[in-house]
């Protein structure tokens, strides 16, 4: 199995002469890899694992690559990634960049939406906007993202014991008291455009 994965993302990559539809359909078999945990086309269905399609593709070849080779901490990504050149990552960043970003938003009480957005306005709206969906360039939108999966992020950026590389997220997550960050993920969780 591996090895037609490879031989299609190498044909992906113009490895192979088949031109750009046998390109095409080698890219996206090798993104079919990924639609167990994030869905097709990049839109998770599930809470904890995050929505990439339509992800900057510089935010998610940077992401898959701190994986692989260890800079960033993820329970399963470091593993995946490290079975994929780079040349594989840099093709999968594009795809997933290509496809529409579908939020899916969640629902939240009107107290957490408040508290969330003056948690957002203090903390998050300088990179991420307000919404999430006007992000700086290279930041990944997070309006609609899977609350429980920002959450759980958030832990990881609070926490000493994983590694996040992103220095200015990190400092920011940080200095949140500790009921901010959830009802940050929970409004942004909430935004559907």
């Amino acid at each position: 199995m591996r090895k037609v994965l490879v031989a299609l993302a190498l044909t992906a990559l113009g490895g192979f002469t088949g031109g750009p539809a046998t390109a095409r359909e080698g890219i996206e078999a090798l993104a079919r890899t990924c639609n167990n945990c994030h869905g097709i086309g990049g839109v998770s269905v599930g809470n904890s694992m995050p929505s990439i399609g339509g992800l900057p593709v510089e935010y998610l070849r940077t992401v898959m690559k701190q994986w692989k080779y260890d800079e960033r901490s993820a329970i399963t990504m470091n593993r995946v990634v490290k079975g994929f050149s780079d040349d594989e990552l840099d093709a999968l960043a594009a795809y997933f960049a290509k496809q529409p970003w579908k939020p899916s938003p969640q629902r939240v009480s009107p107290e957490v939406l408040a508290k969330g957005k003056s948690a957002v306005s203090e903390k998050c709206e300088d990179c991420h906007g307000i919404t999430g969906s006007d992000p700086d360039v290279g930041v990944p939108k997070i309006n609609g993202q899977w609350a429980k999966y920002m959450e759980l992020e958030l832990e990881k950026y609070r926490s000493g014991e994983f590694k996040m590389p992103h220095r200015k997220m990190k400092k920011a997550a940080q200095e949140a008291k500790p009921a901010e960050a959830p009802a940050a993920a929970r409004y942004y969780g909430a935004q559907n455009r």
